[in-house]
């Protein structure tokens, strides 16, 4: 079976090291063919086998009674209703969207999405947390210009809504963006498809887009870090029709209505070899194909090329024998390609044939199961310690309370981020009763009463000077911002986004958030069902601010009870539940305002949090508020005023802080678990009763008014018009721009 002479070098630039390079001699026992060494460059790859992140994954709490399906599939499940599921994940496209941002952002989306439908749900409402450099500077204008578009093209053209997100930015993702994406779909509990390659003698049907040369190594690609040679990858990403896909999602759907499907898996990451190995390990079976009778758009395609291809819209399907006809012609009827490449054996192998000759038998264990597992050392950056140290006491006071609030108003990481989620159609399907802008997006779920709330949160400065600690923060503020909006939280995806974990610093970090993660998850009863981990997150040797993101799935019980974090109307109640600290470290005022980025991030009390979040979901579905909205970057005062600056009626609010705090920490503190009420007078009371019940603090501040905006402290009085303040709020105006392709110089 041998083509080529497999050398050092070669080995090396499949990304092996030599000890791994000997165990493939040792599971074979010969060397490997030039296809053989791919396959297992591919499925060893951190990106495909989380060789360094699965003894710490492990300690993830995985299981509730609402839990259907657990990490291992290709999205979490949990119950909606005795009928319904929730099906959801979060993955990245980091690399591919540095090297060419408007692809690599819109195959991140629809990978996501056929993640989705391939457990036999319809994908309903799309949220894309993001992170760039510093949008000032054109290369990153050129990166968001591009993922922004990439994400709405494809979200767009397939008619699936985009209903929120969030994006930040810092220095450290100049030429690190970090594109993550989500996707929900709904389906029958009763009918949820898994990726398994069940039935000796089963036929193998591939379905979708013809093969082609794109996205060769890309798996590779996101397990290593960017040098010098970064923007010569573009080979490496893969190329997305949303036409295509919108297709290949009807007949999938189709096919499995009609009860033609045994099992399913999207050719992503490494392409036909990741779905055929995985399906064929989880079912304890083999599989046997034929790569003569894969569709291919070029000619000349050599085994290597096919097996390793991650060109887009394509599935692996296996259906009872006897069954590929009526299959085939469903997707036929959709104008989809579709042909048998192969079978299911009982040999455990995975076996390619190619020009009548195989090219390569591998133990399918060895691919998906039994790879390497590395427990790399770990050691506490020198910089922790150094910048928890900083006294926050030792800044001055701002002399202009009010410039100060519109500064922070306007910033980059505060402003709105209208400008973005209006190059989305989030009104697609009809189902978004919460549009974006506000704490959490909700959609509806049709045919009955309930709702879906959706919230996606991570703060990688927090993350920096204490990962464990700012993890914590990253589900409680998802779980509270879903509280807000009236569901009660109920699981999470996550993407894990770190730098070079051969480096004891980063697995240090990696290590420290998923500890962070899982003692959050685990008092707040909302078990992880699945997620991703990005590796290597680094150019020439400088990495990313960890960024653990959290994507929170709630369920309200009758949307009708929804809330905003928008006052409603004039002559309504403020109530402040929950004791402020002053807390400033790693605060957004710290950063802009005084140019550090130290200190110790606010802490999290997840008990408190826990009877925080049922409280609200109880005060909203008695219909005792009218409006919940968290404190978090800008502290106190940029919270009331995103309260005030509803896009179709800004109300004003003249609120009274009694609290012994310094007045720039009590207004600009970044305090956890304080959340911002409205109510009418009449129900002030049931709401104390309700708050005391869990053991609350809270404390009337205030009332909202036609116009103006006025806080007081013990020494100081800060008043602001709505219109200056929406001014600043919406400062942020990029225009997106479909003819800037070309990359300006870093």
């Amino acid at each position: 079976m041998q083509e080529v002479k497999i050398t050092k070098e070669l080995i090396e630039e499949h990304g092996l090291t030599e000890e791994e390079y000997n165990l493939i001699l040792k599971i074979l026992g010969r060397e490997p063919t030039l296809t053989e060494l791919g396959i297992f460059s591919v499925m060893w790859s951190e990106h495909c086998s989380y060789k360094s992140s699965k003894i710490h994954l492990k300690k993830f709490p995985t299981e509730a009674p609402w839990v259907i399906q657990g990490p291992g599939e290709n999205a979490g499940v949990i119950e909606i209703d005795e009928n319904l599921a929730a099906v959801f994940k979060m993955e990245s496209h980091n690399h591919p969207s540095y090297i060419e941002p408007f692809q690599g952002a819109a195959t991140g989306v629809g990978g996501i999405l056929r993640d989705i439908f391939t457990m036999g749900a319809r994908p309903v409402a799309s949220m894309d947390p993001l992170r760039f450099g510093p949008p000032d500077n054109p290369l990153n204008q050129y990166i968001m210009n591009g993922v922004v578009s990439g994400i709405a093209w494809y979200g767009n053209c397939i008619g699936v809504p985009t209903v929120g997100g969030e994006t930040f930015f810092a220095e450290c993702f100049s030429h690190n963006p970090l594109v993550n994406v989500f996707n929900l779909g709904i389906a029958r509990k009763d009918r949820i498809f898994k990726a398994r390659a069940s039935g000796v003698g089963n036929p193998v049907i591939y379905v979708g887009s013809k093969t082609g040369r794109d996205g060769i190594h890309g798996a590779t690609m996101a397990s290593d870090e960017f040098k010098e040679d970064a923007e010569q990858k573009k080979p490496n990403v893969q190329v997305g029709d949303p036409f295509t896909e919108k297709l290949l999602l009807e007949a999938c759907l189709e096919a499995m209505e009609k009860g033609l499907v045994v099992g399913i898996q999207d050719m992503g990451a490494a392409g036909l070899t990741c779905s055929s190995s995985e399906m064929a390990a989880k079912a304890k079976t083999g599989i046997e194909l034929d790569l003569d009778l894969v569709p291919q758009r070029e000619e000349g395609m050599t085994a290597y090329e096919i097996m390793l291809s991650e060109s887009q819209e394509r599935m692996l399907i296996v259906t009872e024998k006897g069954k590929e006809e009526e299959l085939i012609k469903i997707f036929n009827k959709w104008g989809i390609d579709a042909a048998v490449i192969g079978r299911v054996t009982d040999d455990g192998m995975l076996r390619v044939k190619h020009r009548g000759k195989v090219v390569a038998e591998i133990p399918v264990k060895y691919l998906a199961e039994e790879t390497p597992v590395y427990n790399r050392p770990t050691k506490k950056p020198s910089y922790i310690d150094e910048l928890q140290g900083f006294d926050p006491q030792t800044i001055e006071k701002p002399r202009d309370l009010k410039e100060t609030f519109l500064r922070l108003l306007s910033c980059p990481n505060i402003a709105s981020k209208r400008f973005i989620w209006r190059q989305y159609d989030h009104m697609v399907q009809t189902n978004t009763v919460v549009l974006p802008g506000s704490d959490a997006a909700v959609i509806r779920v049709k045919g009955n009463r309930k709702g879906i709330a959706i919230s996606c949160d991570c703060n990688s400065r927090y993350c920096y000077l204490d990962p464990k600690e700012g993890a914590k923060q990253a589900v409680a503020e998802a779980a509270r911002n879903v509280a807000c909006s009236g569901a009660t939280p109920r699981a999470i995806t996550d993407c894990l986004n770190f730098g070079n974990p051969e480096k004891p610093e980063v697995m240090w970090q990696f290590a420290e958030a998923v500890e962070g993660i899982a003692e959050a998850c685990r008092v707040l009863e909302t078990p992880v069902t699945g997620g991703n981990v990005s590796f290597y997150n680094e150019t020439l040797g400088k990495g990313v601010w960890p960024t653990p993101t959290i994507g929170m799935v709630g369920i309200i019980d009758d949307v009708r009870n929804r809330l905003t974090q928008f006052f409603p109307c004039e002559g309504l109640l403020i109530m402040l539940v929950g004791t402020p600290k002053g807390e400033v470290g790693g605060s957004e005022y710290l950063h802009l305002i005084h140019g550090k980025v130290a200190g110790t991030p606010p802490k999290v009390e997840l008990s408190y949090e826990k009877s925080l979040h049922r409280a609200l979901v109880e005060l909203a579905q008695k219909q005792l508020i009218l409006s919940a909205h968290d404190v978090s970057l800008g502290g106190i005062v940029v919270a009331l005023a995103k309260c005030c600056l509803d896009y179709e009626k800004p109300i004003g609010a003249e609120v009274e802080l009694d609290y012994e705090i310094r007045d720039d920490f009590l207004l600009f503190g970044e305090d956890q678990g304080l959340v911002i009420l409205s109510l009418r007078e009449e129900s002030e009371g049931e709401v104390s009763k309700v708050l005391e019940r869990y053991g609350l603090p809270y404390r009337l501040v205030g009332r909202t008014t036609k116009e103006g905006f006025t806080i007081k402290t013990p020494k100081a009085t800060l008043e602001a018009g709505l219109d200056e303040m929406w001014e600043a709020y919406n400062s942020l105006n990029f225009r997106f721009d479909p003819q800037m392709r070309r990359r300006p110089r870093s």
